[in-house]
């Protein structure tokens, strides 16, 4: 952690707030680049270098062909799969060894999904002792009318003395293919709801939970959102998981929830709305209670089947 960094963004916090900083400027076990750390040094720092790093190393697995002209072959599709920061740039570097500074062409950056966006923005800005953190949630901005299930960098803007929603995936293909009008540095609030703001905006039918999930697969509803949830608080607390992990509390695929799971998930709800108010509430709700806590092996339901949480 770069101490002065994190010193002068602290500056005329208070005892807690800064606590909480210093919390989310230190790396996870997942966001730690390890053998790497060098290289993240060297990268910059301010919310549109981030952005422009991560977009010259990631290609968004689903978009590569239509967007970027790279059929991603089979062989590679194992990327998008992987969890560690570490790991995401040992994977990068044998594609490619030069500096993390230099842009890669589509056929030498590292397959993801806007959760490696997410990860890899969080661990430069953690990098350079900038507080940061993941959020899970949904986009109103990949398909109008609906509530897309998505992942951004939450970062703290000392000048503004706020939390700031990054979303480095939106590149400028990103931009124009999609008519995207607002600074992807600063999303709008309004534009990307927290997997908490969905729910308690659907449970108290303001919003109708059939328009949140992936369209392309064809999954949607409030148990969607209730496995959003568990996962944005293991985000939260340091567990940057994949978007399709599923352990504990999470309900089974199209599942209708009974009256205690609604209540449950009312109080994960709760919790989550406002993470720095909750602080210390997260950490214990998730590390006490063995259906939220985060085990050592959970179940990829894309490959179907059990994996070490640190593997990839």
């Amino acid at each position: 952690m770069n101490a002065t960094t994190l010193s002068a963004l602290c500056a005329g916090d208070d005892s807690e707030q800064r606590r909480q900083h210093e919390h989310y400027a230190r790396h996870s076990a997942f966001s730690t680049p390890g053998r790497h750390s060098a290289l993240l040094d060297m990268l910059p720092s301010d919310p549109a270098g981030v952005a422009r790093t991560a977009q010259a190393l990631l290609i968004y697995e689903h978009a590569a062909e239509p967007f970027y002209g790279y059929r991603v072959p089979e062989a590679r599709r194992g990327e998008s799969h992987i969890r560690p920061m570490e790991k995401m740039l040992d994977t990068l570097l044998v594609l490619d060894d030069r500096p993390l500074s230099v842009a890669r062409p589509p056929e030498k950056r590292l397959v993801g999904i806007c959760r490696h966006y997410m990860l890899l923005s969080v661990a430069i800005l953690r990098q350079h002792g900038i507080p940061a953190r993941g959020r899970g949630g949904f986009a109103t901005y990949f398909n109008p009318g609906k509530f897309e299930d998505h992942w951004v960098c939450e970062y703290w803007k000392s000048a503004d003395g706020r939390w700031v929603l990054l979303d480095s995936q939106l590149d400028e293909v990103f931009i124009r293919n999609l008519g995207i009008g607002f600074d992807i540095h600063d999303v709008p609030r309004a534009r990307f709801l927290t997997a908490s703001e969905a729910w308690r905006r659907c449970r108290s039918g303001e919003l109708d939970p059939s328009l949140f999930g992936i369209e392309f697969e064809q999954l949607r509803g409030l148990w969607f959102i209730a496995g959003n949830l568990i996962r944005d608080l293991a985000t939260l607390n340091g567990r940057e998981v994949l978007p399709w992990d599923v352990w504990g509390a999470q309900p089974a695929l199209n599942a209708t929830l009974s009256h205690s799971e609604l209540d449950f998930f009312d109080e994960v709800a709760l919790i989550t709305a406002d993470p720095d108010a909750n602080f210390d509430a997260l950490s214990r709700r998730f590390s006490e209670e063995n259906k939220l806590r985060l085990p050592q092996t959970v179940f990829n339901s894309l490959r179907r089947r059990q994996e070490s949480v640190l593997e990839g």
